[in-house]
């Protein structure tokens, strides 16, 4: 079984991008049940400060952004009427990360399988290498897939490539993975670091209200189709127009210069 204690879901600051990374390379950054039930705790942390315009999610090490949950801890955490509390924590873990109100990146380096691609699909906006492959290998294991978990999997692809997936726990590529809408850019290993960089900061450097208004009303508009809480919305947009980034935004258009948000 793994050591939890050298098994940590880690929460680094750099400036205003937040880093929240899988550190279990010894399981190719599998998440064990105390990982799971730190990520809470973690989106926490990077909502409450207010430096932070951006969460990236990663993996420790160049082998794998999460290869899922920790199968060696199955048997003793994940079995019998242990199983529906394990469940819970991986639950509570992708809750806090689509609820969470800041811009969210996946960095996704080689492997993502299982519940590390459920990770992922919780993201804003997912970066892959040229080396990553995707797998949801439940029906190799026996498990059932929970419904709340194939949500995010259903907004970033088609049912039947959904289906294609869980029916058969194949492998798929990143070029393939690509075309059926799992992550949003594929750029070359030496690259992805600096390619995420580039995109968080370009994020942050926007103004924060705006993005989460607009990440806001994207997240209704797909989660809840039928009977979107409009009201909600235009209260997150007319806050926008109340903020003093407004205002600023408008000075810096007729000045020529960049503006500086506050967030307020």
């Amino acid at each position: 079984m793994t050591d939890i204690k050298t098994a940590a879901l880690r929460f680094e600051s750099d400036g205003d991008i937040a880093f929240i990374i899988a550190d279990n390379p010894a399981r190719m950054n599998a998440f064990t049940a105390a990982m799971w039930e730190a990520m809470p705790a973690r989106i926490a942390e990077a909502e409450r400060d207010d430096k932070v315009r951006v969460i990236v999610l990663r993996g420790a090490g160049e082998r794998a952004f999460s290869a899922g949950a920790d199968i060696s801890e199955f048997d003793t955490a994940r079995s019998g009427d242990k199983a529906a509390a394990y469940d819970a924590l991986s639950d509570a873990a992708f809750t806090a990360l689509t609820r969470c109100a800041k811009p969210i990146i996946a960095m996704i380096h080689g492997f993502c399988l299982g519940g590390g691609l459920s990770v992922a699909l919780c993201a804003d906006i997912r970066f892959a290498d040229d080396r990553a492959e995707f797998a949801i290998p439940a029906a190799k294991l026996g498990l059932g897939y929970n419904a709340r978990w194939v949500r995010p999997l259903l907004a970033a692809v088609p049912p039947s490539r959904a289906k294609e997936m869980l029916f058969t726990a194949g492998r798929f590529k990143v070029a393939e993975a690509a075309a059926m809408g799992l992550v949003s850019r594929v750029v070359p290993a030496p690259e992805l670091d600096g390619a995420t960089r580039a995109l968080a900061r370009e994020i942050a450097a926007n103004a924060p209200l705006t993005v989460r208004a607009a990440k806001r009303t994207i997240d209704e508009l797909v989660r809840h189709p039928e009977s979107p809480d409009i009201a909600a919305l235009d209260a997150a947009v007319a806050a926008c127009f109340a903020s003093e980034d407004y205002a600023e935004g408008r000075r810096a258009f007729l000045e020529k210069r960049k503006p500086g948000f506050q967030g307020r």
